[in-house]
């Protein structure tokens, strides 16, 4: 799924996975955040990277349907409106 919502919508999703155990006991939550934390946050830190805004007309109202394209990144784009 994660594949197909970025090659066809605007989405990008991610699955982190810090052990092999689907379900690890409660006991070992804290652990797992206090080792993890400060790399999550790191990478949450990373959502400011790169080209963000709105694509709207001289009235400000949005484009629906605008292809966005950056030179070098052969992945398009598509304002939602």
């Amino acid at each position: 799924m994660q594949d197909f919502n970025y090659l066809y919508t605007n989405c990008f999703e991610i699955t982190l996975e810090l052990s092999c155990n689907k379900f690890p006991p409660e006991e070992d939550l804290e652990r797992q955040w206090m080792a993890n934390r400060e790399a999550l946050v790191a990478f949450i830190e990373e959502v400011h990277q790169g080209i963000k805004g709105m694509v709207s007309d001289e009235n400000n109202n949005g484009i629906a349907g605008a292809v966005i394209s950056v030179q070098g990144i052969s992945h398009d784009v598509t304002s939602g409106g």
